[in-house]
């Protein structure tokens, strides 16, 4: 059931980011198709560049997090994580737009998090955001 909750994470993901676009935090997405693209694309980028990420933010992470064994740092790199594949979608769909730059990004992105793991938890469909934060966290 993994890969079946991962996809049926896409349209509900979509619908969060319709909402954070709603927010007054500068994102702005044109339709819904445009917020269903991009919640596609973070997910995808997050799977493919788990390796790079993991390359350039794991040993900072590890050494500032004293291994994991603090957790708001560890919140803290999921989050930028979460802010590069957030400013990434916006950067290649057409629709998806970030209108204050770096500050609707990390808003955003804060907002994503937390309405994608409120929603998806009480759904029962939350899986990390991404493998890319799943390897950060060190789950699975």
């Amino acid at each position: 059931m993994g890969s079946l909750t991962w996809l049926l994470q896409w349209p509900i993901r979509a619908l969060i980011l319709l909402l954070v676009a709603r927010l007054p935090l500068g994102v702005e997405l044109a339709s819904f198709s445009a917020a269903l693209l991009s919640a596609i694309v973070i997910a995808l980028l997050g799977t493919l560049l788990v390796f790079p990420l993991k390359l350039l933010l794991g040993p900072v992470w590890f050494v500032s997090s004293l291994g994991g064994l603090i957790s708001p740092v560890s919140f803290l790199f999921n989050w930028l994580i979460t802010i590069i594949l957030f400013s990434l979608a916006a950067w290649l769909i057409n629709g998806f737009r970030l209108q204050n730059g770096l500050i609707s990004a990390i808003l955003g992105a804060l907002a994503y998090s937390v309405l994608s793991s409120l929603v998806l938890g009480w759904m029962g469909l939350d899986v990390p955001l991404t493998r890319a934060m799943a390897a950060a966290s060190g789950v699975g």
